[in-house]
């Protein structure tokens, strides 16, 4: 039995113009040969190469090789999850984690996180189509490599739905592998499911999300969107908010210690509240999801405007009044600690890699 071991490289120390895969072929018994994790890890080490990805896969060479793209989407998850999980160690070092790997991610949370990863942004490149709605075939879903390699049952997709705090996601009976709607079929064929927002797959707002508009009287009393100080002078700069790579800028009804869980980050340093009625009679556009996250493209250049900035103020430092009535009315104060927020920061460039979403939601 054969081992493989695949790192996918950003970059190799100059002048070596090379970036791709290196693929190690070693037995599995071998512990101080080359592919093992240890030995792979000092060699990552001395050519300070910074993986994105690894994994350990057992079968022929060319099966390995067919399913690397698809294996890496999650390995860069885990990735991250990884990271994470070393910035709060003081916590979980103490006995404070959750457990069961994926960096100290409990199994929901890794199941929760590639669902999300194929159902916003991968369901195209993993030959999955969305129907108008955003929905996907649960057993073609359940059959994408990462989900695959997790293992993910029909039972674990219902527990993650049921209970996941921000209801990412919904699922219902398949209408043409499951006439009668039936909710107790135990076969995955039988169900559809989809990410209620967060997509940057292009879909058709108005099948996917409820409208909000003057007309129908739901415009909510509050509208707020969360950001944070490292990305504050970029959205006064482009002059309002982008979506950036996905389709909408995100907003909430509330603060999370209102008890608002989705359409803003926990740890989003400053709050903008959105004077919705007004861009509504210039021609924005907004939308609901079915988790009450709130959602809007912007104006026709893609840019929900400052002037629609009601009021813009520190969430987790006073940093006074920064914002009020469309009107600058100060900038950050100086000697304020900024950094990238975990997870939102600029790598390399824009954000099709999950790079920066500077000015954006």
């Amino acid at each position: 039995m054969l081992s493989f071991y695949t790192i996918k490289l950003k970059r190799l120390p100059s002048p070596v113009p090379l970036s791709g895969r290196i693929v190690f072929q070693t037995p599995r018994t071998h512990h101080t040969s080359l592919g093992h994790p240890s030995a792979i890890n000092r060699l990552k080490t001395s050519l300070s190469i910074q993986p994105t990805a690894f994994t350990q896969r057992t079968g022929s060479m060319a099966d390995n090789l067919r399913e690397d793209a698809q294996d890496a989407s999650l390995l860069e998850l885990e990735e991250k999850a990884q990271s994470s999980a070393s910035k709060g160690r003081g916590d979980r070092g103490r006995g404070k984690g959750r457990g069961g790997g994926g960096g100290g991610q409990g199994r929901e949370v890794q199941v929760s996180k590639a669902l999300s990863k194929l159902l916003r942004h991968q369901a195209g490149n993993a030959g999955i189509q969305l129907d108008d709605e955003g929905y996907a075939p649960l057993n073609s879903v359940l059959a994408w490599g990462p989900l695959r390699s997790l293992k993910v049952t029909l039972d674990d997709v219902q527990s993650v739905v049921a209970s996941n705090d921000k209801q990412r996601f919904t699922l219902k009976p398949n209408p043409s592998t499951n006439p009668s709607l039936s909710t107790t079929s135990t076969s995955p064929e039988d169900y559809l499911i989809r990410a209620n927002q967060g997509h940057s797959i292009k879909l058709e707002s108005a099948a996917l999300l409820a409208p909000i508009t003057i007309e129908a009287g739901n415009v909510p009393d509050r509208v707020l969107h969360g950001t944070f100080f490292y990305f504050w002078p970029k959205i006064v700069e482009t002059g309002g908010l982008k979506p950036m790579n996905r389709n909408h800028v995100h907003c909430s009804t509330g603060t999370p210690e209102e008890g608002v869980v989705s359409g803003m980050r926990k740890d989003a340093e400053l709050v903008i509240e959105i004077d919705v009625e007004a861009s509504l009679k210039e021609g924005v556009k907004w939308w609901m999801s079915d988790n009450s996250v709130l959602l809007t493209e912007g104006d026709e250049q893609g840019i929900l405007s400052s002037k629609f900035f009601k009021l813009a103020t520190g969430r987790t430092v006073d940093v006074g009044v920064l914002w009020q009535d469309g009107e600058h009315v100060a900038d950050l104060p100086s000697g304020l600690k900024i950094r990238p927020p975990f997870n939102k920061g600029p790598r390399g460039g824009g954000r099709g890699g999950r790079g920066g979403r500077r000015g954006g939601s």
